[in-house]
């Protein structure tokens, strides 16, 4: 099914809103993770872990997923398909890796805003669990900025299911 003109304009539009908004999110949570990690004043630590849960619940899963389910609505509504192409592919897959990685991360994101939340972090308190967010996130930044160097260049390549899909004759016009 192809969309029309006007709604495939719309879907593209949430789209990129949402992917472009995962990047931000994205950016400012590993903003507060080094802060977190690097800071000697506990305040701000504390505020940093407290900030990265309320930025990982209500704006980053949201827009990841956001972005996940209008991309599919994108490829499934025009010419792209959503298994025609390796691109696409790939950029559905890294989709899919970056929301289990990131629902995966929760847990130990609540956990710290918990610990935060009722002590005061020393600078060696937690050191181990509190890298690991500035890894993720910025593994995370890096991951999402190929599905966006994907969708600008397109690089060429169908897959073998494009590939049929193509050379396949329109039995429709044949009685």
């Amino acid at each position: 099914m192809t969309m029309t003109p006007g709604l495939r304009k719309f879907a593209l539009t949430a789209h990129v809103t949402s992917s472009v908004g995962s990047l931000g999110a994205v950016a400012g949570f590993l903003v507060l993770a080094v802060a977190g990690l690097t800071s000697k004043d506990s305040q701000v630590v504390r505020a940093a872990y407290l900030a990265m849960e309320l930025t990982a619940w209500y704006l980053i899963v949201p827009m990841v997923l956001a972005s996940l389910l209008t991309g599919i609505v994108q490829s499934l509504g025009t010419p792209w398909g959503l298994f025609r192409h390796y691109w696409v592919v790939a950029k559905l897959l890294l989709n899919l890796v970056v929301a289990i990685v990131l629902l995966l991360q929760l847990e130990l994101i609540g956990y710290l805003a918990n610990v935060a939340a009722d002590t005061t972090f020393s600078s060696a308190d937690l050191r181990g669990l509190r890298i690991s967010p500035v890894i993720h996130a910025a593994g995370g930044l890096l991951v999402l900025l190929v599905p966006v160097a994907l969708s600008l260049y397109k690089p060429r390549g169908l897959t073998p299911y494009g590939w049929r899909k193509q050379h396949e004759e329109p039995t429709a016009l044949h009685p």
